[in-house]
């Protein structure tokens, strides 16, 4: 039985490209919209910090996640 943990396999889908994909609570995800998500959470921190205000942090992470998720999803499916 593989006992990985998700950063495990994201660290493993990033290296290895014929992977591509991170299993989260038994369900298969892209690497790509892993990789949304944390950089989404990051900005979110950043930006609720820098502004003090937790609305901008939220739509601002919002935004990015939207703009890296659709960006990284066309270019998978071009491929």
């Amino acid at each position: 039985m593989d006992l990985m943990t998700t950063a495990e396999q994201f660290r493993s889908a990033v290296a290895h490209p014929a992977s591509r994909e991170v299993t989260i609570a038994g369900v298969p995800w892209p690497a790509y919209k892993v990789f949304a998500l944390i950089v989404a959470a990051v900005v979110f921190g950043v930006v609720g910090l820098m502004t003090a205000s937790m609305g901008a942090g939220v739509l601002t992470g919002a935004a990015v996640a939207t703009v890296v998720w659709v960006g990284f999803g066309v270019a998978h499916r071009t491929r």
